[in-house]
């Protein structure tokens, strides 16, 4: 085997088929990204009481 062949030279690189659209990814980051924006405000305001006293 020389340098930069693959160990598998039958299978392809990468897989087959439509790559996701933008709008999917897009949908898929709002779907994580939502809540976890919603997760961190509530931990920040949670951590401002536990420090402060509050």
């Amino acid at each position: 085997m020389t340098t930069g062949e693959n160990s598998n030279p039958g299978t392809p690189s990468a897989p087959s088929g439509n790559p996701p659209t933008t709008g999917l990814f897009a949908l898929a980051w709002i779907w994580v990204g939502v809540p976890m924006a919603y997760g961190l405000y509530e931990l920040i305001l949670k951590a401002i009481q536990l420090f402060t006293g509050g």
